[in-house]
């Protein structure tokens, strides 16, 4: 028989695991992600474009912003 649950207490929030593999937290509290197109087909494009994939880019929109912290909650710096 399952138990009965204690007053007071409320669920535990799950992180969405995809949104935080994909995004990070600076230690200024901007949010960053990586550029996405480094998996394959990449022969063709240039050394310079292969490497600008490499770097974080800011996540702008207030709009993202929330949706991201909505599904991470517990995202840490």
């Amino acid at each position: 028989m399952p138990r009965k649950a204690k007053p007071g207490k409320k669920y535990k929030l799950k992180t969405h695991k995809a949104t935080s593999k994909r995004f990070r937290l600076t230690g200024s509290g901007t949010l960053v992600r990586t550029k996405g197109g480094k998996s394959h087909l990449r022969r063709r494009t240039s050394d310079r474009t292969k490497a600008l994939l490499s770097e974080m880019v800011t996540v702008k929109g207030r709009s993202y912003i929330k949706r991201i912290k909505r599904l991470a909650p517990n995202m840490e710096a």
